[in-house]
């Protein structure tokens, strides 16, 4: 076997950086300061030994893996637990239908802001660039869609982190307990047994984040190293629009409903779900960042348990502000300007529309953010093959998507905790402690 001398270096380099972190650690540095830290770790890595980031990336993918191991277990015990808790069908009712809500409000925001932005400025006019044509991604129709939300393998979901159907069967399984509970006492251990789950695998989980700045410097190294500024460059415009759009809504958008709605702190809120944030931006993966965001809000944040579980899993596939708002009418609109297509005021409120039932319609579907775009570019009749153009900065792109769907997602469930009365203020408006953090850190070392 053939021995890169660069991957190795890079190896030594991270292993050195990764005896910082844990200097840093011993020393009792906040635990986001550290992700900070690692982040620019990553990057400083990523621009010296770019492609050589072989070895380095395998502690990133290790720890995407092992967070990833835990989503489904997590989600199906946590949702049977909620439902369960819940009891109560008026509040679940209500808790269902405000956390819909909460998350469309949230695509409905980032696709407008993104329409009158890409408008403003004219994005995709004058662009000239040769692509080769694309095979259009199969798109689910509606009754599709409806149909896998009930698949007759749940192995098969549950293999490859399909959400949505496990959350429709947890929620079956809760049901049915509840209804059974009332008349019969025998099924009492099943309850106990899925809250004594759901507390292991969350304690599994919390030794599993404490190695957080260590995957991220992996993660940041591998995405910095892999980038081709050659292939940036003719579209460093729409990469820059993203990002900043990304910004408006994840600091902006989110920090208006927080404090209007809920009418709580949005910087408390901001600070403290940024941790699940950072995962989100690192790992590119909204489902495999839920245990960290579920965590989040729960413990830091104050929210009740059973809504945190239930609206933050159901947020990781519906009403995603960056994949399913920000990014396909982005393309869209760029596409709209380049080809010179005339569109009137009614057809822009149409392609919103449309944007929005292509979220709910691509509920569970692998690639989110292309299967989005290639759904709305269907629908809307803009070519499909436009969306081969923006291959080169759609990973990077998918950071900041990433990190606003999960943002995104924890303030829906704020929204909703909130209103329905189920979020302890004494816990949000308090400083995130050693205790909150660290303790679970310790056994990582």
């Amino acid at each position: 076997m053939e021995i890169n001398a660069l991957e190795i270096g890079a190896l030594v380099a991270a292993l050195v950086l990764f005896g910082v972190l844990y200097f840093l650690k011993r020393k009792d540095v906040d635990f986001g300061i550290r992700t900070l830290v690692a982040t620019a770790f990553g990057v400083i890595l990523g621009l010296i030994f770019k492609e050589n980031y072989k070895y380095v990336a395998a502690f990133g993918t290790v720890y995407v893996n092992a967070l990833q191991a835990f989503v489904v277990p997590l989600l199906l015990f946590s949702v049977i637990s909620s439902i369960t808790n819940l009891g109560n069908q008026v509040k679940l009712h209500k808790v269902g239908l405000k956390s819909v809500l909460f998350l469309l409000l949230n695509t409905l925001t980032a696709a407008v802001i993104t329409l009158v932005a890409a408008l403003s400025l004219g994005l995709g006019k004058g662009f000239a660039y040769t692509i080769e044509a694309a095979e259009a991604k199969e798109v689910p129709t509606a009754i599709e869609a409806i149909l896998a939300l009930f698949p007759k393998n749940l192995v098969n979901e549950w293999g490859s982190n399909t959400v949505v159907p496990i959350l429709v069967f947890g929620l079956v399984i809760a049901l049915a307990y509840n209804k059974v509970a009332k008349t019969d006492e025998s099924v009492k251990p099943f309850k106990a047994f899925v809250d004594a789950a759901n507390t292991v695998l969350g304690k599994a989980v919390s030794f599993i984040v404490s190695f957080t700045p260590y995957a991220v410097t992996a993660l940041i190294a591998r995405a910095v190293g892999r980038s081709k500024l050659e292939d940036l460059l003719p579209l460093l415009s729409v990469l820059v629009v993203a990002y900043v759009l990304a910004a408006i809504q994840l600091f902006g958008v989110e920090s208006i409903l927080v404090a209007t709605i809920a009418k709580l702190n949005p910087i408390t809120f901001l600070k403290k779900i940024a941790p699940a944030g950072i995962v989100a931006f690192t790992s590119q993966s909204s489902v495999g960042t839920l245990p960290v965001t579920v965590s989040k809000l729960k413990e830091d944040i104050g929210v009740d348990g059973d809504v945190a579980a239930f609206t933050a899993g159901l947020g990781a596939n519906l009403g995603m502000p960056g994949c399913a708002g920000i990014w396909p009418v982005l393309l869209a609109v760029f596409t709209i300007n380049q080809q010179g297509i005339s569109y009137s005021a009614g057809q822009y409120v149409l392609l919103i529309a449309l944007t929005l039932l292509v979220s709910i319609g691509t509920v569970g579907v692998p690639g989110t953010a292309t299967i989005t775009a290639t759904a709305l570019f269907t629908a809307a009749g803009l070519p499909v093959e436009m969306i081969v153009l923006f291959s080169p900065i759609s990973s990077i792109v998918d950071m900041a998507r990433t990190a606003t769907n999960v943002v995104g997602a924890a303030t829906a469930t704020v929204l909703t905790a909130e209103t329905e009365g189920l979020l302890d203020h004494e816990v949000y408006n308090s400083k995130v402690v050693e205790k909150g953090q660290e303790p679970k850190e310790e056994t990582a070392a």
